[in-house]
C-alpha cells in the first residue's frame, strides 16, 4: 500500500509526515531553488531529480491556497521548486489570473501536465472558474486524475493533444514537462484534435470569455491555427515563447499572421506591455533553457483588461 503524502503548506511552511532524511531533503530541494534562481533555476531540475533518487517512492501534496492542493512524486525536479515560498511558477500568468478572479471565464488548460493551473484557477480565491484540463500522456494523465480528484473533481479531463486538426500523432520525450508530438519520433500514440474542435464537439461555447493556456512543446503555430474561431471571441492565449529561439517563431507568427494582439511581461517595466516590434524579446528572453510567456488576444474586453492591470501596477510603483 502507498504511503500518505508529504504535506506542504505553502502559506505557513509548515512540513508535515516527512521523515529526518524526507525533511533535509525539502530544505536541500527549497535552498537549491533559492540559489538557482539567480540564474534562471539552470541546473536545478537535474540536481533535484538525482537527490529523488535517494528518496522512497511517495507524492507530496502542496497546499497552493486553503482551496488548492497540488501533488506530485516527491522530489520531482520540475515541481520541486514550490517548496522555495519565494517561488512563483509563470507569475506573469498568476498574475493575470489573479486579475482576472471576478471574470466569469473558462480556463482551457491545454497541455495540462499535472494539472497546476487548473487546480488553482478553480479554487475559491482564484475565482473558482471552470477548467477544462487536457493532456494526451498517459503517464502525466494519471497524476492529472489524482489532482482532480483529490480536489472534488472540480475541473474537467481531456486525454488528447492540441493541433491543428483532428488526428492521431506520435507523443514521444523523456522529461514529463517536456512531452510532444512534434517530429516523427516513435512514442505514445495519443489522438489529437483542433482548438475550434471544442466548439465543434460542444465542450465550449461558441462565444463566452477563455484564457486559453497553451503549453503545447512545439506545436504551438499549429494550435493556433487550428483555433481561429475559439480565438475570434473574448479569448487570450498564452502560449510559450521559447528561449533558445533568436527568431521568435511563436510570437512573429502571432504579430504578422493573426488579428490578435501580442502582448508580453516585461520584468523592467513590471507592465504587461503591447508588443509592436519583436526586438522587445532579444531584450527580455535572457535565458536559453526557459521558456518566456506571450499572450494574444482579438478581445477589447481583455485589452481593456490589461490596461487596467497595468495602471494598477504603475500605482503600486509610485
Amino acid at each position: 500500500m502507498a504511503q500518505a503524502p508529504i504535506q506542504f503548506d505553502r502559506a505557513s511552511g509548515a512540513l508535515e509526515g516527512a521523515n529526518l532524511w524526507e525533511r533535509t531533503a525539502a530544505l536541500a530541494l527549497a535552498t537549491g531553488s533559492k540559489i538557482s534562481s539567480h540564474f534562471s533555476h539552470r541546473g536545478y531540475i537535474g540536481c533535484a531529480n538525482l537527490l529523488r533518487k535517494t528518496l522512497p517512492e511517495r507524492n507530496i501534496a502542496i497546499r497552493l491556497n486553503p482551496d488548492a492542493t497540488f501533488e506530485f512524486p516527491y522530489g520531482d525536479g520540475y515541481w520541486s521548486k514550490l517548496l522555495n515560498r519565494a517561488y512563483h511558477y509563470e507569475g506573469e500568468l498568476e498574475l493575470l489570473f489573479r486579475d482576472s478572479a471576478g471574470v466569469d471565464y473558462t480556463l482551457l488548460d491545454c497541455g495540462a501536465n499535472y494539472g497546476y493551473w487548473s487546480v488553482l484557477v478553480s479554487s475559491a480565491p482564484m475565482g473558482a472558474h471552470r477548467a477544462i484540463a487536457i493532456e494526451p500522456s498517459s503517464q502525466n494523465f494519471a497524476k492529472l486524475k489524482n489532482n482532480a480528484e483529490i480536489n472534488g473533481n472540480r475541473f474537467e479531463l481531456m486525454k488528447c493533444a492540441i493541433g491543428s486538426g483532428r488526428g492521431r500523432a506520435r507523443l514521444s520525450g523523456t522529461k514529463h514537462e517536456a512531452f510532444s508530438i512534434a517530429g516523427n519520433a516513435d512514442g505514445e500514440d495519443v489522438p489529437v484534435i483542433a482548438l475550434d474542435d471544442l466548439i465543434e464537439d460542444g465542450k465550449v461555447a461558441a462565444s463566452g470569455k477563455y484564457l486559453i493556456k497553451l503549453d503545447v512543446e512545439g506545436v504551438e503555430i499549429e494550435a493556433i491555427k487550428g483555433g481561429a474561431r475559439l480565438l475570434a471571441t473574448d479569448s487570450v492565449i498564452l502560449c510559450e515563447e521559447h528561449g533558445n529561439d533568436p527568431l521568435h517563431s511563436v510570437s512573429r507568427h502571432i504579430l504578422e499572421k493573426t488579428p490578435l494582439t501580442l502582448i508580453v511581461y516585461d520584468p523592467r517595466s513590471h507592465r504587461l506591455e503591447i508588443v509592436t516590434e519583436l526586438s522587445i524579446l532579444d531584450r527580455i528572453k535572457v535565458s536559453s533553457h526557459v521558456g518566456y510567456n506571450v499572450f494574444g488576444t482579438a478581445s477589447a474586453f481583455w485589452l481593456d483588461r490589461v490596461s487596467a492591470l497595468n495602471a494598477h501596477a504603475s500605482r503600486r510603483s509610485q
